[in-house]
């Protein structure tokens, strides 16, 4: 039986770097759950080679597609280049998931589902149902933090601002202002969900079950956290009293 939205032209994308282990797994069970989706993947120079399997899986499906881009640059500006991506290719809905399993696909169906009624869908840890695996109570805290941070200076009509595992209606990208976008680091996240609101967009919420990554490192830098932190307040404060 097809899943909601399958209908429609999906492009799901995933930023790598070392993530060798994880990415062949994950391609798999994208497909899986939505069979007609495309999959993009986005690799930083991998020194663990992890480009190198991202085109062998291209070069066996047509439904692959893969960027290569010179060195590690951010999430911020991965997720960036997947939408542009996605408005240049004219996709009717662009997903966005973190490729070391954080992100289950089997949360895609609710997803799209919800993309019905809304133009934007979270995959949300902090709505009923939703949660967190294995994460420490320090982790926990600033998560809830920055939330209740960004939710009251940018008025944002959702509970997790800071997730990545998202469903985006591409024509409402075209309308978000994407090159205003100032973050390149975590702050991203909350900054393009003000962009989304700002542009009317509907935002949706579906529960997860945010795990930690299956094989590999973290990425999580706790300079970059504290930089992006910053990034929201220079960002929100403004945003607050309606200057933009």
């Amino acid at each position: 039986m097809p899943v909601a939205g399958e209908q429609k032209r999906l492009l799901v994308s995933t930023a790598t770097y070392n993530e060798r282990d994880n990415l062949g797994p994950l391609v798999q069970g994208i497909l899986e759950v939505v069979p007609s989706a495309h999959v993009l993947i986005i690799d930083d120079n991998s020194p663990d080679g992890t480009g190198q399997l991202a085109d062998e899986l291209a070069a066996a499906n047509p439904q692959v597609r893969v960027i290569h881009r010179a060195g590690k640059l951010g999430l911020g500006t991965a997720i960036l280049t997947a939408m542009r991506y996605a408005m240049e290719q004219q996709y009717d809905l662009y997903v966005n998931m973190d490729a070391d399993f954080s992100h289950d696909p089997k949360y895609l169906p609710a997803l799209l589902a919800g993309m019905d009624r809304h133009d934007v869908m979270i995959g949300s840890r902090y709505v009923p149902g939703g949660g967190t695996e294995n994460w420490p109570l320090q982790r926990k805290a600033m998560s809830f933090s920055v939330n209740l941070m960004v939710r009251f200076l940018m008025r944002l009509p959702a509970h997790d601002c800071s997730g990545a595992y998202r469903c985006y209606r591409v024509a409402k990208l075209h309308q978000a202002h994407l090159e205003k976008i100032q973050s390149r680091g975590y702050s991203f996240q909350q900054e393009v969900l003000y962009r989304c609101r700002k542009a009317g967009c509907r935002i949706g919420e579906t529960p997860i079950i945010f795990a930690d990554r299956r094989a590999g490192s973290s990425k999580v830098n706790p300079r970059e956290a504290m930089r992006s932190i910053g990034m929201l307040l220079w960002l929100g404060v403004p945003a607050f009293f309606g200057v933009d």
